[in-house]
């Protein structure tokens, strides 16, 4: 069942409603970091993925224009969003490598950087989420749904 106004349904206010998911969307990666609910990588998404995929609530897939072209990338994403929507994982696409590098704390001075192409968001050991923050990134991924977009792209504001 979809949720959108017509506006939204339309692209009225579609601008401000993607800085609010994108605001939602690194609140969640800030509180997810200090609390480990979070896997970084390719592999060892995929590895997470085949373990416990009960336990994800979020996927992100992240590339940059120059990596579009990245065939072998490409399928990974393509196996990953398969499992992931087999699995009712929301999945976003997310661009501004570097951005979320930056949040996810991945980028080390004069160290290489980690593979942000992929990322989870787990349930916290103790309890499921309960965020304000991941009930509008997942309306969002749940209204995108609804007008055909499996794999909705969010673009992280530079800071």
């Amino acid at each position: 069942m979809c949720n959108m106004t017509f506006e939204e349904a339309t692209g009225e206010h579609s601008s401000e409603r993607m800085e609010s998911v994108a605001k939602a969307l690194e609140e969640i990666l800030s509180s997810a970091l200090p609390q480990g609910c979070i896997t970084v990588g390719v592999y060892e998404a995929a590895k997470s993925l085949n373990v416990d995929p009960d336990n994800v609530v979020l996927c992100l897939l992240a590339t940059d224009e120059e990596q579009e072209d990245d065939v072998a990338l490409q399928i990974h994403f393509t196996l990953i969003q398969a499992f992931c929507c087999e699995n009712d994982i929301n999945i976003l696409r997310v661009s501004n490598m570097r951005r979320l590098a930056e949040i996810l704390g991945a980028v080390q001075p004069g160290g290489e950087p980690m593979d942000t192409h992929c990322v989870l968001i787990t349930n916290p050991p103790s309890s499921p989420w309960k965020d304000p923050a991941l009930s509008k990134v997942d309306r969002f991924c749940s209204d995108s749904r609804c007008l055909d977009q499996w794999v909705p792209v969010i673009s992280l504001p530079d800071r």
